[in-house]
């Protein structure tokens, strides 16, 4: 009897030692998940080149003949008169699909797939929404005499909040991804131009709302969407 009571003792230890270790080994992989997000936090620093953009593009939408948005437009058709490519219709979409292309692949992005995506559209309509309000309201003509939506342009504001989107995600995996990410999205503004589409005003204040629009979606978001509550006893 009293070996059956030393026996049973030494099992019930035994499995409370082992859910013991399951318990802390939960705990050890829940911290480990939450640890992976590292929330892109709010710092002045950061409004530097978005403001840099705009005040540039807004100095650089002056009017007279020798602004420097017409300048440019001179510049354009005199050297490259008849450029014309599609090129940019397509690149300003490329950076999202690199982000979710790696992570098809197994390259695993900052944020998980629900809360990436949901910092993505927030990021969108903030960028997109913004300058249709924008081109409603200062009613520019494109260089190219068509259309009276110039100011300021959508495709660079497109690529530019896709770029940030790319590089916010993979910044710490690769550290070369923002270069690669902002040299696809200012290709989008330079054939714009190149286009005779945009001036080059439109294309830094687009540039300064994408940049901006995205990565106040990034400070704003609070990572809760999918989240799974783990209890443990």
């Amino acid at each position: 009897m009293k070996q059956l009571i030393i026996s049973l003792t030494f099992l019930m230890f035994s499995q409370a030692q082992g859910f013991s270790q399951n318990a802390d080994s939960t705990v050890k992989e829940i911290k480990l998940q939450q640890s992976r997000v590292s929330p892109t936090r709010f710092t002045l620093k950061q409004l530097y080149v978005p403001a840099s953009l705009v005040l540039s593009g807004f100095i650089a939408n002056g009017h007279s003949q020798e602004s420097i948005k017409n300048e440019v437009a001179e510049e354009r058709n005199e050297h490259i008169p008849h450029f014309r490519t599609s090129l940019d219709d397509y690149l300003q979409f490329s950076p999202l699909a690199i982000a979710y292309g790696l992570d098809a692949f197994g390259v695993k992005s900052k944020t998980d797939f629900v809360n990436r995506s949901v910092i993505l559209v927030k990021g969108e309509v903030l960028a997109i929404g913004t300058t249709m309000v924008l081109k409603r309201a200062f009613h520019t003509l494109r260089p190219d005499g068509t259309t009276h939506n110039s100011f300021p342009s959508g495709h660079t504001t497109q690529a530019f909040a896709a770029a940030t989107f790319l590089s916010e995600e993979y910044k710490d995996t690769y550290k070369w991804m923002p270069y690669a990410s902002y040299t696809i999205a200012s290709s989008v503004g330079l054939l714009r131009v190149a286009n005779n589409r945009h001036y080059i005003s439109d294309v830094l204040v687009g540039a300064g709302i994408g940049f901006l629009a995205m990565k106040a979606s990034y400070w704003t978001h609070r990572y809760k969407w999918g989240k799974k509550h783990h209890t443990v006893n």
